[in-house]
């Protein structure tokens, strides 16, 4: 199973903030015990959405502080870069790495940090400064909260990294796509530690297209826990959510040497795009294109699908649920008992969009590390569709403690496009 052809690549640090939760320990229980972050936004309700509930990350004051000087916070609107630093140096602390001296940049290691639309509360105070003819008053900052490359350009001062540092953006793959663009520069041998993850900012001017486009639950304002129901057959539509999540990816034998937590292995994985062909659209996945991601995907990371114990599903609540789950048995060619255990987070935390596959991600890989799934919720009963292809048990309603050494985790995107990693748990014995 294990690839020697390439550099080994393993998991050495974490940093979250999801809506239930602000770090990872916090997060691990959230998800264990199964805690909404779902709540009322009294904005949307002011700006007359359909949808009035939201999955935002609550951030104190008391750690604004511990993340940004007072300087820095003057004028800082861009609730997505807050939240980007604030996971990517809980990351890069938890993996015990240094910050760079200010003679000299790190160059082995790189930053990958993706994400969406940035910065909209700052495009609109710009916007309306702009009309009014009062430009110089958009400050030093405008720029850098509102290109998509300024999460990791300001990570990249911060934190003082001098290998490759860029921004992707893909979508609700966003996250899974960096996660693995990051693997394959250790793999290569091009970086020895990269700085990974993606995150969303908050907000109407982030998700009022969604509501346009109706597909958020409008029947749940006054009960936002229940809201977001992931293959339920009464699933209404996918709550807005927001947040980060990073990751510090390394080189084993760098790993090793310093000493380093290892939370698990990343076997490899894929990225590709239905281009809208067959039953893919802007807003459809096309399926071929999504089990052939998942195929390659296992044929990345040399393993087989019986291999494969537990799925992290992308699985939003939408009518799209089903279909994902076909998906998946097709490309596994494994139904009913012989289907993995499946989950998503989704029921807790909503749709962290750009943030999705990043935040995710760091709850897979607590699943990885300790070996258990967290419980699917809102499933009060499972739609038709997806029990006609899998047993119920392969759906867990409760957290439960189980073996688990290969994980795989994916992402289906607005745009027809799909990521898929596999995760490995680590053995140290098997170095």
């Amino acid at each position: 199973m294990i690839n020697t052809s390439k550099n080994r690549v393993v998991i050495t640090g974490m940093g979250v903030v999801a809506p239930n939760a602000v770090g990872v320990s916090a997060f691990a229980k959230a998800l264990q015990e199964q805690t909404s972050g779902i709540r009322f936004d009294p904005q949307l309700a002011e700006l007359n959405f359909g949808c009035q509930v939201s999955g935002t990350p609550q951030i104190t004051e008391e750690l604004l502080l511990e993340n940004f000087t007072a300087l820095q916070l003057r004028g800082l609107k861009a609730s997505g870069l807050v939240y980007g630093v604030i996971a990517a140096k809980e990351a890069f602390a938890d993996a015990g790495l240094k910050i760079a001296p200010k003679e000299e940049a790190l160059s082995e290691i790189g930053i990958i940090f993706g994400t969406g639309q940035s910065g909209g509360e700052k495009f609109r105070e710009a916007i309306h400064l702009i009309d009014d003819g009062r430009v110089r008053r958009l400050g030093s900052t405008s720029v850098i909260q509102t290109m998509t490359s300024g999460i990791s350009a300001w990570l990249a001062g911060e934190l003082g990294c001098g290998n490759m540092v860029t921004s992707n953006s893909s979508a609700c793959c966003t996250g899974t796509e960096a996660f693995l663009m990051g693997y394959e520069r250790i793999a290569a041998g091009k970086a020895t530690q990269m700085l990974v993850g993606s995150t969303s900012d908050s907000g109407p001017y982030i998700w009022g297209g969604f509501d346009a486009m109706r597909i958020l639950p409008t029947r749940y304002n006054e009960d936002p826990q229940n809201a977001s129901r992931p293959l339920s057959n009464d699933a209404a539509g996918f709550v807005p959510g927001s947040g980060a999540g990073a990751f510090i990816l390394e080189n084993l034998e760098s790993a090793q040497k310093r000493g380093a937590k290892i939370y698990g292995e990343v076997l490899g994985g894929s990225v590709n795009s239905g281009g809208h062909r067959g039953d893919g659209s802007m807003t459809a996945p096309n399926g071929k294109a999504v089990q052939d991601c998942i195929q390659l995907a296992m044929k990345d990371a040399q393993i087989e699908s019986k291999d494969i114990d537990a799925i992290n599903g992308h699985l939003t609540a939408t009518s799209k649920d089903a279909f994902e789950i076909k998906n998946w048995t097709e490309a596994l060619d494994r139904k009913e008992s012989n289907f993995p255990t499946i989950n998503t987070f989704k029921s807790l935390i909503g749709h962290c969009l750009a943030a999705a596959g990043s935040v995710e991600l760091v709850g897979a890989v607590l699943q990885l590390k300790e070996q258990r799934v967290y419980g699917n919720s809102n499933i009060t009963d499972l739609h038709g569709d997806i029990s006609d292809l899998v047993d119920a048990a392969a759906l867990p309603l409760q957290t439960k403690n189980m073996k688990i050494n290969v994980l795989a985790k994916a992402s289906f995107g607005f745009g027809d496009v799909n990521a898929c990693v596999i995760l490995k748990k680590f053995d140290r014995l098997e170095t």
